[in-house]
């Protein structure tokens, strides 16, 4: 990308979405995702789906039968960095983020980012969910 304001498409931008994402998990967690894809459903949804992404230490708690705090210590941490998975999303796509949603599982070990896409004349779809 060479200048502020392009922005990727296709395939590079699927690409670039996924390494973002792998990139904030491996610098606050400390370890890369097993398995990493982003897709574009319809012309208006990013989905990251990360695949193996718990630490040691969470998987322990998860054997322990503490899942839930797990999934509460990520889902806090997911809202708390939002801001910055937006604003690297809008900077890949140049298109605004009007929606996030963000959740893992366990059994299997998934984590999910939604990034819910104005369209790419800025603007939002009747019935979009509203950015706050």
């Amino acid at each position: 990308m060479s200048g502020s304001d392009a922005s990727l498409r296709g395939d590079e931008l699927l690409e670039a979405v996924t390494d973002a994402m792998v990139g904030f998990h491996e610098r606050y967690y400390h370890r890369r995702p097993a398995t990493a894809k982003t897709q574009l459903l319809g012309d208006d949804l990013l989905a990251c789906v990360l695949g193996g992404v718990y630490t040691d230490v969470e998987k322990t708690m998860i054997e322990l039968q503490r899942g839930t705090v797990v999934q509460e210590t990520r889902s806090a941490f997911q809202s708390s960095m939002q801001h910055r998975f937006i604003a690297t999303v809008e900077r890949l796509s140049g298109r605004p983020v009007t929606a996030f949603i963000s959740n893992t599982h366990v059994g299997p070990d998934v984590e999910i980012e939604l990034f819910f896409l104005a369209s790419p004349s800025g603007d939002i779809r009747e019935g979009a969910p509203p950015r706050d």
